[in-house]
């Protein structure tokens, strides 16, 4: 089926929005003729949304780090001061400036700096090693790289990226012949402007692949700017919020759900290097967030690993989740415990520039079966395997459309011809959309396991486990079957030391058909392998099981 937009008045209007005036949406061809909806009063770029915040918000706190604090005026000034190094340097329009730094304010001096002479950011997860680092830098040419000191000895060596002219690094030794804060402490001098078509590439983010090597999403200034509008609208941010960073700012969720969309709201990016939840706990109340974007289970460890009431939590008015469902048990007790926080999941991806649907705040408790609500500017096909439109409430493939998502795959036309079609990208996920626009994202089409012919969802077992009191995390994978074709087999974390197999097959069998309930559990002493970027390795799993069966 072909959606309609919900969060649109009832009669679909594609020109106006709930609770808006005006008209302020309108199609438009972008990216060789796609037709897509786009807000028609809108930042032309992405060095706009820093120039009208530091305009408009000074002498607000742009950005809290354990090493102090930045307003707007200073950000941008920082921000300035980086550009004029880089392009003394020799960096100009179109090259690629590797960033490999941690949750601080050089990442979004760094970034934006890139950004401002018109080159293209890169930003690398700090958990990639040294032959992961190599692919990227080669497969994207980056001619400089802003990496932190202690990541020096996985740097691979000049040889092996020979593109790479330049090397900036961020704390340790700052007698070294290019230092970052060298670089931007050195007498300014004037900054080329450069001033980026909204079509150009401003930020290149490598997905995480499960299999071969990763592919360089291209994130332009048209993405990225209605991305951080769909966010500000949907969540009516503005300069009074604090954001907390603590997924990776490397991330799509880290960089443009919290970082940009911060600096388009005026408001203020409270960043922590590494989740901890009795420090989140601590910041949180003490600089009085109101927003964040999280994975369920960072929520439950703050639940389960803090004295949660001893803590003054009363500003949190957004809580933004994804990439899991949230148990049930963990919205109830939220909304005990904290009755002025809305709950939102949201879906998305790189290749959609972070979001695709929304949840209202404060419907998440009502309905937590779904991801949401499309966009406003985004559509959503789900097609079946010959690609025709299924009815409504019927599973089948996400299709998305917007300008949000990305044109393609940086220097890899095989890969963008085989995942965009007519304007769409293949999510490679299996869902359905309700008659009201709510969207449900059942499973990666993938990671469908066939028991005798019955199609189980790996999602739906590790969800039905996540609500086990003992369950930490959950992996359902499947495993040969020389009668079935395929059984499922779980991998799961638990708290405890619990290992009780039969009461977490009662506890399946309880809530969903015989069929789904898993054949056999392996028990994980730690977390289950997740790559840089915080995905579940299943292919790991499935391979180790392979070998313990042999």
């Amino acid at each position: 089926m072909e959606n309609m937009n919900a969060w649109n008045d009832p009669d679909n209007d594609p020109g106006h929005i709930a609770g808006h005036d005006e008209p302020v949406i309108a199609m438009e061809r972008h990216f060789d003729g796609r037709e897509v909806r786009c807000f028609r009063d809108r930042p032309p770029h992405v060095l706009a949304l820093l120039d009208d915040a530091v305009r408009d918000h000074s002498d607000r706190e742009a950005v809290v780090t354990a090493a102090g604090r930045l307003t707007y005026a200073e950000l941008g000034e920082r921000v300035d001061a980086a550009a004029g190094g880089f392009q003394r340097h020799g960096i100009g329009p179109g090259d690629r400036v590797a960033i490999l730094l941690q949750n601080r304010w050089e990442f979004a001096v760094a970034l934006l700096a890139a950004i401002r002479i018109g080159a293209i950011a890169v930003p690398i997860n700090i958990r990639e090693q040294t032959d992961e680092l190599a692919y990227v830098l080669n497969d994207c040419g980056a001619v400089a790289l802003v990496h932190e000191d202690d990541l020096a000895p996985r740097l691979p060596s000049p040889e092996r990226v020979p593109s790479l002219r330049r090397r900036f690094v961020v704390g340790g030794d700052t007698t070294r012949e290019i230092s970052f804060q060298r670089l931007i402490s050195a007498t300014p001098t004037a900054t080329q402007s450069h001033v980026p078509d909204p079509e150009d590439t401003a930020i290149l983010l490598y997905t995480s692949g499960t299999t071969g090597h990763p592919k360089g999403a291209m994130l332009t200034h048209l993405n990225i700017v209605h991305s951080v509008l769909h966010y500000q609208i949907c969540f009516a941010l503005g300069p009074d919020d604090r954001s907390m960073l603590v997924v990776p700012a490397s991330h799509v969720t880290g960089v443009v759900a919290i970082l940009l969309t911060m600096i388009r709201s005026g408001g203020c990016t409270l960043m922590m290097e590494a989740f901890n939840a009795e420090v989140f706990m601590e910041i949180a109340a003490r600089e009085r967030m109101t927003h964040t974007v999280m994975v369920p289970a960072m929520y439950n460890l703050c639940l389960m690993r803090t004295d949660f009431d001893a803590f003054d939590l009363s500003a949190w008015r957004i809580g933004a989740y994804g990439g899991a469902p949230m148990p049930e048990a963990t919205i109830a007790t939220l909304a005990e415990k904290l009755p002025n926080l809305g709950l939102s999941n949201a879906y998305g991806a790189t290749e959609t520039t972070s979001p695709t649907t929304i949840m209202p705040p404060g419907l998440g408790g009502a309905r937590g079966d779904s991801v949401g609500l499309v966009v406003p500017c985004g559509e959503i096909r789900v097609v079946d395997d010959e690609g025709r439109d299924v009815a409504s409430g019927e599973t089948g493939e996400i299709l998305i459309k917007g300008p949000m998502v990305v044109p393609g795959y940086w220097n890899n036309l095989t890969a963008t011809a085989e995942n965009f079609i007519d304007g769409y990208w293949k999510s490679g996920d299996l869902g359905a959309v309700d008659t009201e626009g709510f969207v449900r994202v059942f499973d990666r089409k993938k990671d469908l396991i066939n028991r005798g012919g019955y199609k189980i969802y790996s999602a739906e077992v590790e969800n039905v486990l996540s609500y086990h009191p003992s369950v930490l995390e959950a992996a359902a994978v499947p495993t040969p079957d020389p009668v079935l074709g395929e059984r499922v087999h779980c991998f799961v974390l638990a708290s405890d030391d619990f290992n009780d197999v039969e009461a977490l097959k009662r506890h399946c069998a309880e809530r969903m058909a015989d069929y789904k309930v898993p054949d056999n559990f392996t028990f994980f002493e730690g977390p289950l392998p997740r790559n840089a970027n915080g995905k579940l390795m299943k292919r790991l799993l499935v391979e180790r099981l392979r070998e313990e069966t042999r």
